[in-house]
């Protein structure tokens, strides 16, 4: 005899969020409704910038296979790109389906998969430029001389006086406690400094 399994129930799950305690939630709770959400969470008050929302979190955890999460526009679940393309990739995963009322973005539609891989696309390219960017200005900063990275411990006189204070007789060790580092730092940056061309 087969048994056949019924597919997840699906729940209509709304979210909205005003960044200011000026803003009102009545247009996007009166859409969200009319698109048959039964359970709302909200967030008043909070930017969006922040992933970290209280109504957010609780949206999250409540989610399940089968639900599907509608908001009112794209921008009252993220502002940024790369956050919203990596929420909706970690809800996919989890079998929750995704649809933003006035972008008339839904996921299980051809067209908006198509945006939504578009939008993928767009964030990668962003994330790019970042990169392409970020490594341009540390190449110029090393042409003018700058040194990247965070500053050495102990300075090249700082050095050289811990060298003779070592080849005084004094023990490595509390000549390390007298410059705050450790051994195996005194001792790095002392084979650092003797190497040719420093």
């Amino acid at each position: 005899m087969k048994t056949s399994v019924s597919a997840p129930e699906e729940r209509l799950v709304g979210y909205a969020r005003v960044s200011t305690d000026e803003q009102h939630l009545g247009l996007q709770l009166q859409a969200l409704r009319q698109a048959g959400c039964g359970t709302i969470y909200e967030d008043h008050g909070v930017s969006g910038a922040t992933m970290r929302r209280e109504g957010l979190g609780r949206l999250l955890q409540s989610l399940r296979q089968g639900d599907k999460l509608i908001v009112w526009r794209l921008d009252r679940l993220g502002r940024s790109l790369g956050g919203l393309i990596s929420l909706l990739e970690q809800l996919g995963r989890r079998g929750v389906r995704f649809c933003s009322l006035c972008e008339q973005i839904d996921i299980d539609s051809p067209s908006g998969k198509l945006v939504f891989h578009m939008m993928a696309a767009l964030a990668e390219f962003e994330r790019a430029l970042i990169g392409e960017r970020t490594r341009a200005g540390m190449a110029a900063a090393r042409a003018r001389g700058t040194r990247l990275g965070r500053p050495p411990s102990l300075s090249p006189p700082q050095c050289r006086e811990a060298r003779t204070m070592i080849e005084a007789g004094h023990p490595p060790a509390q000549v390390a406690a007298h410059y705050g580092v450790s051994p195996r730092t005194l001792k790095r940056l002392l084979e650092t400094a003797a190497q040719p061309g420093r």
